[in-house]
């Protein structure tokens, strides 16, 4: 990898911290450090931090980009006992962030659960992860800060559909990591039964980095950490970048000024072509443009990448991961796949085009996770954005999507650094 770095102007707050990405310190960061920073300071004030993070906009960085205000103030109205999950399972491929977080930095993280939790009034915390170095990081801080408040470990195994937020309230209360039929949702009665706020670690970590910053919260709110990747010449990369920052910027800073196409939001938002240089990093901006930031991964495709075997590559892994739980996801993501590998193999015809345009507009919305909406935008924005290729794969084969669909994601994965 490129490395970790950021690209906020020089002065501002983010999470990002030079010494420690430059070190690669393997026990994340100092208590006395931390401590140094502000951190863990008493919160006397719960209502004051939460009309902070209001009034800053931030949203969360799971992948919905939902206010955390709101989240937080609807756990906090909800009665009885309440719960605070730190959800550090990043099922996409393409995603990094969150594990560097809860290595590198897991007292932020700790941090902001504790203070997420003083907001909501829970009683009791979850830190839910799949990796192992992570868990060792999180575990010594644990034992270093010795929080007032309960907070346990959930080991899970990595999968896809691992951290939706149903998945991680089943697999906290002994289950397996699947999702489950909403309503209810977490909020309304997660973990125990009890009203349960499932948290991404970065939102929780920029909710402690606001109060221990208050004259930066509209900076801290208003960055993002991205990961970016991509074949060709280009390296993969960790950054902390500001909202609005256009994508055409990001691709440069790693090495991918020629390419050519961006997959956004890991495999959730989309294929893009011509244009995408000017989109700018903001959820209202890619939803504007039928796009979605997702998790804040970036796989850009270079002149010698072929969107339709990215297709074909992000169908398959998508359809390997399904958790089986719903017909309309297993028969959708095996459908589109079968249609796309015709495609990339020159053996479709105009009827498995018009077939792949009708599923990617009827199956949105019905499966009990996202999953089987990222397949769906895949072959949505494949046919939009590269209606030439998709009939030039129709007439004859393209050597580049020669073999079969691997179903690894390989192509979109990145190592944490």
């Amino acid at each position: 990898m490129t490395g970790v770095f950021s690209l906020l102007p020089e002065g501002r707050t983010g999470l990002l911290v030079p010494s420690l990405s430059e070190a690669g310190l393997p026990g994340g960061e100092d208590i006395d450090g931390y401590l140094a920073e502000g951190g863990y300071a008493p919160l006397v004030a719960p209502d004051r931090l939460l009309g902070r993070i209001a009034a800053a906009g931030l949203r969360g960085r799971g992948g919905a980009g939902f206010p955390a205000a709101v989240k937080l103030r609807t756990v906090r109205d909800a009665p009885g006992p309440r719960v605070i999950v730190a959800n550090g399972e990043e099922g996409e491929p393409g995603s990094v962030k969150d594990r560097w977080l809860l290595r590198h930095r897991p007292h932020v993280v700790l941090d902001g659960l504790r203070l997420a939790a003083a907001v909501t009034g829970a009683g009791r915390g979850f830190v839910y992860l799949s990796d192992a170095e992570a868990e060792r990081a999180v575990r010594r801080a644990l034992a270093e800060s010795a929080p007032e408040l309960r907070i346990d470990v959930v080991r899970t195994e990595h999968t896809y559909v691992a951290g939706e937020e149903t998945a991680v309230v089943r697999r906290v209360d002994g289950g397996p990591a699947l999702p489950t039929a909403k309503p209810p949702r977490p909020f309304e009665s997660g973990v125990g039964g009890a009203p349960t706020l499932v948290a991404n670690v970065e939102t929780l970590a920029r909710i402690a980095v606001m109060y221990s910053r208050p004259d930066e919260a509209d900076a801290v709110a208003g960055t993002h950490l991205v990961t970016l990747s991509g074949g060709g010449e280009g390296d993969a990369a960790l950054v902390e970048v500001p909202v609005g920052a256009h994508l055409k910027v990001l691709a440069d800073v790693c090495g991918h000024g020629r390419a050519e196409a961006v997959l956004l939001g890991g495999l959730f938002g989309g294929l893009y072509g011509e244009g995408w240089t000017d989109l700018p990093l903001d959820h209202d901006s890619l939803n504007a443009a039928g796009a979605a930031l997702g998790c804040g991964a970036l796989h850009f495709l270079h002149p010698d990448d072929c969107p339709v075997a990215v297709a074909v590559e992000a169908a398959a892994y998508l359809g390997a991961q399904s958790a089986r739980q719903c017909g309309v996801c297993l028969s959708g993501t095996g459908a589109m796949t079968k249609a796309l590998s015709a495609v990339a193999s020159g053996e479709a015809s105009h009827d498995t085009v018009a077939k792949l345009h009708r599923w990617s507009q009827q199956l949105p919305g019905r499966g009990a996770c996202a999953l089987l909406d990222a397949a769906a935008r895949v072959v949505a924005t494949l046919l939009a954005h590269f209606p030439d290729a998709v009939d030039a794969h129709c007439r004859s084969v393209c050597p580049a999507c020669a073999g079969p669909a691997p179903e690894d994601g390989r192509r979109f994965t990145v190592t944490v650094p």
